[in-house]
């Protein structure tokens, strides 16, 4: 999957670029109903990153939502103005500092890209092709109207108004 040249066809992209697809990856990915591929999209592309000195480890902080309740710590990577966080490993949370909690004020610019663009730059950059790109392609089946059978009135029905119910639609 990864090509011998390090997965980038198009020759070197912009550090703030590649930041850039990352974030829009990830934020789109917070709200997907299967988020796994883009989540292995933004790992892969952040990790070959860290190999290329683009992007650094700064440290660990908790995590603002905790598996299972417990108190949970996210690797702190910075990249060009953006900074992301990663699931730390066992080497991470010995080598790392800790920072204590996020700082609230600290927030990502906000990037002008499409998700459909982000995912392109970083598919090229890491080399890695994600399934849900391939299935996004097909076409949509249609959901087909059911008929209703045994019609029942519009308005409601009752013994002590009698049968003749036309008489109260006018």
């Amino acid at each position: 999957m990864v090509q011998p040249n390090g997965g980038n066809r198009k020759g070197s992209l912009p550090i703030q670029t590649l930041a850039q697809a990352v974030f829009v990856v990830n934020k789109h990915a917070k709200t997907a109903l299967k988020p796994q591929s883009l989540y292995h999209l933004k790992q892969r592309a952040l990790v070959q990153l860290m190999q290329e000195g683009k992007a650094k480890k700064v440290g660990l902080h908790f995590s603002d939502n905790p598996k299972y309740s417990r108190q949970q710590s996210d690797v702190i990577v910075e990249c060009g103005d953006y900074v992301f966080h990663l699931p730390p490993t066992k080497e991470d949370k010995t080598s790392l500092p800790h920072l204590g909690n996020r700082l609230s004020d600290k927030r990502n610019p906000k990037a002008h890209l499409s998700l459909s663009k982000a995912r392109t730059i970083l598919q090229d950059y890491t080399g890695l092709k994600t399934a849900e790109s391939d299935t996004s392609r097909q076409p949509h089946r249609t959901a087909k109207k059911r008929v209703q059978k045994n019609k029942t009135p519009d308005c409601f029905s009752s013994s002590f108004l009698g049968s003749d119910l036309n008489f109260y639609k006018r």
